[in-house]
């Protein structure tokens, strides 16, 4: 199935870059940190296992990322930049019911986006857990940090994985730097007042952004279910292409 691409112009003109892919009930999906649409739902056929079972799978490239523009000026990213962008997005698309989904950044932007009242029909929050909702600062730092050794750091360093993805993923490390300091928390209050049915999907051995069985029973509506995989390879494993189709089709 074929994949289609389009260019929209987000609340302040910057362009971002929307993947589609098949027809029928729109859901939204949201990449990971320095991914991209292609890597994490294109490339290991979560997008066309959605598509036939007759879903319009509408996927952007977040600002930065892929090939969504990367301003370099600090007045592009103002706080919560993403949440504003995808805001926007179902405003342009003017979507009457919708399914919402991320992994890892981009299911801390799906929680953002419940928490602030947007009300997809069901959520997907892949990669996540409860305390990587919370205590960004911590994490903004270490990315940071890896942004600023990018060309020093050997093997073993606890910074040279994200590095190494980095440099595969072709990031801007100046608008990353910039996109880096925008994320706001999501707290525990806020989470308890999320009343879409929400699917937590996390790898079992992936802990990177907590603990997922916690989060879920946070949530009035949440469900956690366990798929094979770390944080970087649960998501080119089938299982979570199969475990967002029975969320969703159920």
């Amino acid at each position: 199935m074929s994949v289609s691409g389009w260019n929209f112009s987000s609340f302040d003109g910057v362009n971002l870059k929307i993947h589609e892919m098949g027809e029928g009930r729109p859901v939204i999906l949201l990449h990971g940190l320095f991914s991209n649409a292609d890597t994490n739902w294109i490339k290991f056929g979560h997008a066309a296992r959605l598509a036939a079972e007759g879903f319009r799978v509408i996927m952007p490239d977040l600002r930065a990322h892929g090939d969504s523009e990367a301003p370099h000026g600090a007045e592009a990213y103002p706080e919560d930049v993403l949440v504003k962008d995808i805001v926007a997005l179902i405003e342009y698309l003017d979507l009457d019911t919708y399914d919402l989904g991320g992994f890892s950044l981009g299911a801390r932007t799906t929680a953002k986006l419940l928490a602030n009242g947007v009300k997809p029909r069901k959520a997907i929050l892949a990669g996540m857990g409860l305390e990587g909702l919370s205590g960004w600062e911590r994490r903004q730092d270490f990315f940071l940090r890896a942004i600023a050794l990018k060309d020093e750091v050997k093997r073993g360093d606890p910074h040279w994985l994200a590095i190494q993805f980095m440099k595969s993923q072709k990031v801007d490390t100046i608008a990353a730097g910039h996109l880096l300091k925008t994320f706001s928390d999501v707290l525990e209050e806020e989470i308890r007042t999320i009343e879409t049915s929400s699917l937590i999907l996390c790898g079992s051995e992936d802990r990177d952004n907590g603990d997922p069985e916690k989060l879920a029973m946070l949530l009035s509506n949440g469900k956690h279910v366990v798929i094979p995989g770390t944080h970087m390879s649960s998501v080119t494993k089938e299982e979570l292409g199969q475990q967002m189709v029975s969320f969703l089709t159920e």
